[in-house]
């Protein structure tokens, strides 16, 4: 899941007071809060600047190409007298850095990349009735009073229907242009690229709009804030290639449409919301390693209590946290611990072990794993392995009507897992591979699918469940691979037979390619996800008063990401 998928699933978490008909009920007064979708229009541009809610093409053009032809342009314009010759910035330092840039991306100044242009202070005298257009600050944020005027002016001092334009007094922000030509005042600044053909103003309007108040917070004055030229030429900017930028404000035009509608129909909410959940989590998933993942969720965490309102949302969550877990991205990785490579070799002797004392048939050798089969990279220490190399699946058994007794040894199938309680019997005395206990791990695999800890007692199971022994418990965690194999039930179920009724077979399942930590990090991965699991169904119960409890599961994944 990316993270452009995600902001678009649950749009309505962010309004407060309007929540999903069919789980939580309306609010109490019907309206929209704007105040949670302002904040979700600046979670969506932080997240764009930083380059996580588009992917990464390696074939762009590096950004660094491009600030070197903008330079070229630069030093055209400035031989032709075009624009004078800027003074030369300062280096930019690590400490102005605000975050890590994705690969091919570059800082640069703003003044690298356009012209910060004054606009121009009017006495009274020259603010007419009638004549060329004035735009004052307050023309753009909250007054239709409108001056004009009769002067004559170089060029600069215009502005035109899609020019960059930032008001930087009083009222703070980035515009795109959509009026007819017009002067404009002191208090606005036209920003004006070197080369047109490299930049995309949208991406700069939208970065602009990212840190506005950051730009605001770094002005002087009291009453009135006021931002300088000067600081705003030494603006640290960071620049994607230029594909990248197109792919972005695409992607942010797309998710600020639905903000609109939000705002426009409370009838669209379950859908809007819907995709912004999927969105918002695929920033998660599309962390590097545990510690991008404490930022990246400590963002979304202020938003929290209102995100998580519904039981798919907070399903999504878990199926979030599972991913998360089973990549090495949910506990920190300790050097320390014995590689997985260590234990494969200890788990494949004791495989021998079993297979020569005729306690197990010796297994078909399974072909090496692929690349191509390889659906991430893994953490250092971890290793790629085949289900079979580390458990045995184990058919059930097909029972005729007859031996479907009312009484003796329970008889799990399918639906006593999922829906059924009705209950069948046994009295037949099967080999002890038959058999299951409490706390085996199984997994049901037609019609219904998913791994499950057994948590009832002694019992015979059908052929449409698995039974999965591992070949050592001492050197694998079984919850880690039931945590696996249910992060991954959606795709397993895919690759079965069937349509009215999905099959899958032992042959395939015995090839599953399953991620192997080291069992100490493997059994902090398991201890986690049982801790966040335990909050989320505490969410799913009480979800008509969940907002302590969400909060609550914020703070606990915010803590615990970080460790």
């Amino acid at each position: 899941m990316s993270a452009r998928e995600l902001i678009t699933e649950h749009l309505d978490l962010w309004t407060g007071a309007v929540t999903h008909k069919s789980s939580v009920g309306r609010g109490s007064n019907g309206k929209i809060e704007l105040t949670g979708i302002k904040k979700l229009r600046e979670l969506i541009l932080e997240l764009a600047v930083r380059g996580k809610l588009v992917e990464q093409d390696p074939r762009d053009e590096p950004a660094s190409v491009l600030l070197e032809r903008i330079a070229e342009e630069k030093a055209r314009l400035v031989k032709e007298g075009k624009i004078k010759k800027p003074k030369k910035p300062p280096e930019i330092t690590e400490e102005e850095k605000p975050f890590e840039l994705p690969k091919g991306w570059q800082w640069a100044r703003l003044s690298d990349v356009l012209r910060v242009i004054n606009g121009r202070a009017y006495k009274k005298h020259e603010m007419l009735q009638d004549g060329t257009p004035l735009l004052r600050v307050g023309n753009l944020f909250t007054s239709n009073e409108w001056y004009y005027s009769d002067l004559q002016l170089e060029d600069d001092k215009y502005i035109d229907h899609g020019d960059l334009i930032y008001a930087w007094s009083a009222s703070f922000g980035p515009f795109i242009w959509d009026g007819g030509r017009a002067i404009y005042h002191y208090h606005i600044w036209k920003l004006e690229l070197f080369d047109y053909l490299s930049t995309s103003k949208h991406f700069l309007y939208n970065y602009l709009k990212a840190v506005t108040e950051e730009i605001k917070s770094s002005g002087s004055g009291i009453a009135m804030i006021h931002m300088t030229k000067a600081k705003m030429d030494e603006l640290v900017v960071p620049l994607p290639p230029l594909e990248e930028q197109l792919r972005i404000v695409e992607k942010v035009d797309e998710l600020m449409a639905l903000c609109n509608r939000l705002e426009q129909q409370v009838g669209d909410q379950l859908e809007a919301h819907e995709v912004l959940v999927d969105t918002l989590l695929g920033v998660l998933t599309c962390s590097k390693d545990p510690a991008e993942l404490a930022e990246s969720w400590a963002r979304i965490a202020k938003h929290f209590d209102k995100l998580f309102t519904t039981e798919d949302s907070i399903e999504k969550l878990k199926q979030t946290i599972l991913q998360l877990a089973v990549m090495g991205r949910l506990v920190a990785q300790d050097p320390n611990d014995e590689p997985a490579s260590v234990l494969l070799e200890k788990i494949a002797e004791e495989k021998t072990r079993l297979v020569k004392e005729g306690k197990i048939k010796k297994s078909k050798e399974l072909p090496e794993n692929t690349d191509e089969e390889k659906p991430f990279g893994l953490p250092e220490g971890w290793e790629w392995t085949r289900l079979s190399d580390v458990l045995r699946v184990i058919n059930g058994r097909a029972y005729k009507k007859h031996e479907m007794l009312q009484e003796g040894t329970p008889l799990l199938r399918v639906g006593n897992l999922f829906t059924s309680n009705e209950w069948y019997y046994s009295d037949l005395e099967l080999d002890d591979d038959k058999y299951i206990d409490h706390g085996d791990l199984i997994y049901a695999w037609s019609a219904s699918f998913g791994p499950f800890i057994w948590d009832g007692e002694r019992a015979i199971y059908h052929y449409h469940i698995w039974k999965l022994d591992l070949y050592d418990n001492s050197i694998t965690d079984k919850k880690f691979i039931y945590n696996y194999l249910k992060s991954v039930t959606e795709k397993i179920k895919a690759s079965g037979n069937g349509i009215a009724m999905i099959h899958m077979t032992k042959a395939k399942m015995e090839e599953i390619i399953v991620p192997f930590p080291p069992l100490k990090e493997q059994q902090r991965i398991v201890e986690k996800i049982d801790e966040l699991m335990a909050l989320c169904n505490q969410l799913k119960t009480n979800l008509g008063k969940a907002g302590e409890t969400r909060v609550h599961l914020a703070d606990a994944v915010v803590e615990n990401f970080v460790q």
